[in-house]
């Protein structure tokens, strides 16, 4: 996603200068051989530019923002190697979705984590976030997108939307930073629970059964009573709530977390899946098992029901219990 946004950035005239972590060395080597990334369908503009990671100070000199699109597992990498090096002026704004369970059961985003270890360092940085439904490879043909910038600073945000706003990368802004962050994160974690549903229409019906809707709508269903639920723990806002929602709709039907779901909704164990997906970053694995103890953390201190969490129960259980897919109809009945 953080090489997508070099489309429309360079729409709007601004140079783009990407650059790879050290895992995308050769990633880097074909933009600059063929200026084009190895996983999208058309080149960059001519105003993009590509460094290793050892570059990556000499890139950011003069940027007007950084952006950061490291997944959940370089979450503290990025955060000692980047945030904790990078001009505390400069402003940030994060591509990566999921959230950090606390020993008390809070959930917390991953730009108040950055934010708060930081300061444990004496440097106090605010740090912007994107959420809403945005698939990268639909973003780099310029597909109609929805989004939000979220952060403290609205003049910051604004200064974000100018450079990426298009007429087909639609911008709104908001300061609902733990809302807007824990919904599109906790749509990862639901997502993968729908798209079982996938693989389990193929195991009881054939493969060539195609999809049958009144079970992946009874999921979809299910999703967002709980991820409302849960936002609205989280203080969230409807809009908030609205884009996560948009969110889970669109990562249902494309990406990785699409593929782990059919796959165990087949009947693979999870074991076999990561076989059959190796190479892939399945970041739906991180947050749902975050979210899975962040609720069982809850209800042990009274403040929520497990019953009322049949579904991302059954997400944890299939991923760490050996459970089968098959997911538990009766209670999501009320």
């Amino acid at each position: 996603m953080g090489s997508a946004l070099a489309f429309p950035a360079c729409d709007n005239g601004y140079e783009v200068r990407l650059v790879g972590t050290p895992l995308d060395k050769d990633i880097i080597e074909a933009c600059k051989e063929n200026g084009q990334h190895p996983k999208f369908a058309r080149p960059f503009h001519d105003g993009v530019s590509y460094y290793q990671f050892e570059e990556w100070q000499e890139a950011v000199k003069g940027a007007d923002f950084v952006i950061g699109g490291v997944s959940s597992f370089g979450v503290d990498w990025f955060l000692n190697e980047v945030l904790a090096k990078l001009d505390p002026k400069m402003p940030v704004l994060s591509v990566t979705k999921g959230l950090i369970n606390g020993e008390d059961g809070a959930l917390i985003s991953y730009p108040f984590y950055w934010e708060i270890e930081l300061h444990k360092r004496g440097v106090d940085r605010q740090i912007c976030a994107i959420g809403g439904p945005c698939i990268s490879f639909e973003l780099v043909y310029g597909d109609q997108t929805e989004v939000a910038f979220c952060g403290q600073d609205m003049d910051t945000l604004r200064m974000m939307r100018k450079a990426l706003a298009t007429d087909y990368y639609h911008v709104g802004l908001t300061t609902d930073v733990i809302g807007l962050e824990s919904a599109v994160a906790l749509k990862n974690a639901y997502a993968l629970g729908v798209a079982m549903t996938i693989g389990l229409t193929k195991r009881h019906h054939g493969a060539d059964a195609g999809v049958h809707y009144n079970c992946q709508a009874g999921a979809f269903y299910q999703a967002v009573r709980e991820m409302t639920k849960l936002l609205h723990m989280q203080g969230a806002s409807e809009d908030a709530i609205a884009l996560g929602i948009g969110d889970l709709n669109v990562t249902i039907y494309g990406g990785r977390t699409r593929k782990l779901g059919i796959l165990l909704g087949e009947g693979k164990t999870y074991d076999e899946a990561l076989q059959i997906l190796a190479g892939e970053t399945l970041e739906s694995t991180v947050i749902s098992r975050r979210v899975c103890k962040a609720v069982k953390r809850r209800a042990e201190l009274g403040l929520l029901h497990l019953k009322d969490f049949p579904l991302i129960a059954h997400i944890d259980g299939v991923l760490d219990e050996g459970k089968d897919a098959e997911l538990p109809w009766d209670d999501f009945t009320f």
